[in-house]
């Protein structure tokens, strides 16, 4: 089939304006997306600074829970932290990726000592005594 310019531009301004009418609201309603809510609503805000370099960025961490003592906080959203005069808002690929570091399966959750031995045979110790002793 052959078309012509004139055919080509009449085609594509009847394309425009289909478009056109139903972003204007002659849509089917089915086809709106449905307005959901802000999944930040009910969290608890905290601004700390990102530790896989030098820089100091700044971080806004979002955590569900209420802080209580008995309470654990669930960490699900970090993003950059527009008011800190280091970074204003931005975040590297490491800083960005810090919610799947600390979900991370392989993330240590101790200090380990080790024994004259490989990894095999470390020992896990408490936060205080290995504070206490460097070797």
């Amino acid at each position: 089939m052959q078309v012509s310019r004139r055919q080509f531009f009449k085609i594509c301004a009847g394309g425009m304006a289909g478009t056109t009418a139903a972003a204007l609201g002659f849509a089917p309603a089915t086809a709106l997306a449905e307005t959901r809510q802000y999944k930040l609503l009910r969290t608890r805000e905290t601004r700390n600074t990102c530790t896989y370099c030098s820089v100091g960025c700044g971080l806004l961490m979002y955590s569900l829970g209420d802080g209580a003592k008995n309470a654990k906080a669930s960490i699900f959203h970090i993003e950059g932290d527009p008011d800190h005069p280091v970074n204003r808002g931005a975040l590297c690929p490491k800083g960005a990726g810090l919610v799947d570091f600390i979900h991370s399966e392989s993330r240590l959750n101790s200090r380990n000592i080790a024994r004259q031995a490989p990894i095999n045979g470390s020992k896990s110790v408490g936060t205080k005594r290995s504070i206490a002793s460097p070797s």
